[in-house]
């Protein structure tokens, strides 16, 4: 099996001239000319993978803005309707893999709009229900279809892009989430403090019907991975090298929540502005976190490592830069920038080192990033919660930094795997995907 930081450098060929990825031509994914998907095809079907996880991380993130009104209804304490986000994060980190792996011969065109469909039934089930127990089994439920869905959506990009646009084609995945944590959530939030909690689950259910409908439509087929079984896919995207990889997401995404967590109060309390201008700050921060997606991706299609090494380095000039200079207004909201610019941008070379390393195994291993950011959050979010109830909001943010920093030395790691090496065996051609 061929591992290697820099896909550019790694097809260099005599001369300078690059080699095709094993399983392309010229590039692009090696199917029949008459069986290819056109470019138009391509982009009309990246644009419905792009709403359908606008759908997903909204239905996700919302809850927040509605939590009060949830606890209230359903009669628990706001505390324990906090439940309901873990319980989402546990169905997709757990229950995505797991799914993923029950459905690995699965055609993905077929998995993709079938777990759109009960995803959907899922988010009505929680507008049904008036239990507070049904609703957190609604929410492990979505969140584990979410998982499953981001995996079958990986796995058919080779199919639609080709390879030197990969990078790119992840960002736009990726991406929906992005913009539904800067335009979905608020949006959501203000339907439901006007209609009612439930007005935001409709809403986001109506606009999943019409998601629903492009996913039949514009999807191509693309036959599930049927070259491998289930345990020598396992063995491959539980390879050391990919172990490493889900670490650094796990303690960047980790080391960012522990601070985002409470990135409020500390606006509030240490920087000392407004509530009103609280919410400016974090609207700048979501719209760089959306532009650093998009980059990101760009950024991973001419050097996913340097990108992850880069993005990390940044991550860690801004928290100190917030903790140094957390009281002055105007360098706090350049932190929140750069940061906003780097903290999701490194996904797309994350999802993409993963889907490179794991050989033939990169179906089964499209959910394992989804999964190790999300242990990441809720392992930075009680750290976080423990450092502000012992030492208080300065030092979030310097354990916040400390999880980044402990993140560097495997990204200078990974940055080292430049060339391609060859296991015992001899190199094996992995095609990204096939169409019907």
């Amino acid at each position: 099996m061929t591992y290697s930081a820099d896909h550019r450098d790694a097809r260099a060929g005599p001369c300078g001239r690059r080699r095709p990825y094993p399983g392309t031509t010229n590039g692009s994914v090696n199917v029949h000319p008459s069986q290819a998907v056109s470019r138009v095809r391509g982009n009309l079907a990246l644009t419905a993978l792009f709403f359908a996880t606008f759908v997903l991380g909204s239905t996700e993130l919302v809850i927040v803005g509605v939590l009060d009104l949830i606890a209230a209804d359903t009669g628990v304490t706001v505390s324990a309707a906090g439940a309901l986000v873990t319980a989402y994060a546990l169905g997709l980190s757990i229950g995505g893999p797991v799914l993923t792996a029950l459905t690995i011969r699965v055609q993905r065109q077929t998995l993709l709009w079938a777990s759109m469909l009960v995803f959907l039934l899922a988010t009505v089930a929680m507008v049904a229900t008036a239990s507070f127990e049904l609703l957190l089994a609604a929410r492990v439920v979505a969140g584990s279809l979410h998982g499953v869905f981001i995996a079958a959506a990986f796995a058919t990009l080779g199919s639609l892009v080709p390879a030197d646009r990969m990078g790119q084609a992840i960002s736009v995945v990726i991406g929906g989430i992005a913009v539904s944590t800067a335009m979905g959530v608020p949006v959501g939030t203000m339907v439901g403090r006007t209609l009612g909690w439930r007005g935001s689950f409709i809403m986001i259910a109506g606009v999943g019907v019409v998601v629903l409908v492009g996913l039949l439509l514009l999807m191509p087929k693309v036959a599930a991975n049927q070259a491998l079984g289930l345990r020598s896919q396992a063995r491959s995207a539980f390879a050391p090298r990919v172990l490493i990889m889900l670490a650094i997401g796990m303690l960047l995404l980790g080391g960012q929540f522990t601070v985002f967590t409470y990135i409020t109060p500390f606006l509030l309390e240490v920087t000392g502005i407004s509530g009103a201008q609280v919410s400016g700050f974090l609207l700048a921060y979501g719209v760089a976190t959306a532009i650093g997606t998009f980059v990101g991706g760009w950024a991973a299609d001419r050097d996913a490592s340097r990108t992850l090494l880069t993005a990390n380095v940044v991550l860690l000039l801004s928290l100190g830069l917030l903790y140094l200079t957390g009281t002055v207004p105007a360098v706090v909201a350049v932190a929140l920038l750069a940061w906003g610019l780097v903290g999701f941008g490194l996904v797309p070379a994350l999802q993409y080192r993963v889907a490179t390393l794991a050989g033939p195994a990169r179906d089964l291993a499209a959910s394992l990033p989804a999964s190790a950011v999300n242990a990441g959050i809720a392992a930075g979010a009680l750290l976080g919660g423990w450092t502000l109830a012992s030492n208080g909001l300065s030092a979030v943010v310097v354990a916040g930094l400390l999880m980044c920093l402990a993140g560097l030395p495997l990204t200078w790691l990974t940055a080292q795997w430049g060339t391609p090496s060859t296991d015992s065996g001899p190199t094996t051609n992995i095609p990204v995907g096939t169409t019907h």
